[in-house]
């Protein structure tokens, strides 16, 4: 056979490859969303759209709920939104590029950009004066837009929150770190898919220890809909844009006006609760742990979590 033959082959072998993933992609890409139905409506805003789900009487104080990397607004309506529904006007929304929603470019990953994008989907709807809940890369997300609203932001609840500079991102998201939309995409639409599927209970595990991840996650909390090629794209550059951002957020924390404060698992194994939730404290925020918790606190944890925010709700001016 000549070498012409055998590159030729080689090439053949690898588009086959290439299209058994592309097929396998797409099918776990719809029974995802088979999964996971979408909950509430798009709303469109410059740069994109965002999916939101509403709960409680439109005159309660308003409450807007700001999941994590690699999450969807289900973590949320999981149980925490349901506990706080009877006191607020509870807005859960899948942040740009997560979930239903959608980012026009990856430009918009930055932790200014998703203020802006969750900003301008507030004043559509004609909410003022919010308290801002936000878990894990929400939290950062939620301190990005009461530095942009200063004075217009009535309280925040950050539950395991990333608020500063990390110097290495944990192992579990390592395989994110991908600076090329090009070829984020490529990954997204040929491998990362299948291999999220492979590796789901052990990602889990690590993602919800100590605490054991309910049976029910994929579902009933939309993990599922990390098996689509747009969720490694959305969590991809959300990883990027934050370490790209983070730095001059985190040196403008003296700025914050709002009150609240921050609630950790003790035992969290993706954020320090030291390094990330203690040091607001010199910025004015208040700091509590939950002893043998881990870092999905709105899961496994929701009456605390709820606890909390109504503590950190009646703070607010």
């Amino acid at each position: 056979m000549s070498l012409t033959s055998v590159l030729l082959l080689i090439l053949a072998l690898l588009a086959a490859a290439l299209l058994a993933l592309v097929l396998r992609t797409r099918a776990l890409a719809a029974q995802a969303e088979r999964q996971v139905p979408q909950l509430g409506e798009i709303v469109p805003v410059p740069g994109g759209a965002i999916h939101v789900v509403e709960m409680g009487p439109e005159d309660a104080p308003p409450l807007v709920l700001i999941h994590g990397l690699s999450g969807q607004l289900q973590h949320f309506t999981y149980a925490l939104a349901g506990l706080l529904a009877g006191e607020f006007r509870v807005i859960a929304l899948d942040r740009p590029g997560c979930g239903y929603s959608r980012r026009d470019s990856d430009d918009f990953a930055s932790l200014p950009e998703q203020a802006r994008m969750i900003g301008a989907v507030l004043d559509a709807r004609g909410i003022g004066k919010p308290m801002l809940v936000g878990h894990s890369l929400g939290g950062a997300v939620a301190l990005a837009l009461a530095l942009q609203r200063p004075g217009q932001i009535a309280a925040l609840a950050l539950l395991a929150p990333l608020t500063h500079p990390v110097a290495e991102p944990p192992a579990l998201f390592r395989g994110l770190l991908v600076t090329s939309p090009g070829l984020r995409r490529l990954i997204g639409h040929t491998l990362a898919v299948p291999l999220a599927h492979a590796t789901r209970d052990r990602v889990l595990a690590e993602v919800f220890a100590p605490e054991p991840a309910p049976g029910d996650f994929l579902t009933r909390a939309g993990g599922a809909l990390g098996f689509r090629p747009q969720a490694f794209i959305a969590a991809s550059a959300d990883l990027i844009g934050q370490m790209r951002s983070l730095p001059a957020q985190a040196a403008r924390y003296g700025e914050l006006q709002a009150p609240g404060g921050v609630l950790f698992g003790a035992e969290d194994p993706v954020l320090s609760p030291q390094a990330q939730g203690a040091a607001m404290q010199a910025h004015g925020l208040a700091f509590e742990t939950l002893p043998g918790r881990g870092h999905m606190i709105p899961v496994t944890a929701p009456e605390a979590c709820a606890d909390f925010i109504r503590r950190m709700a009646a703070r607010r001016g």
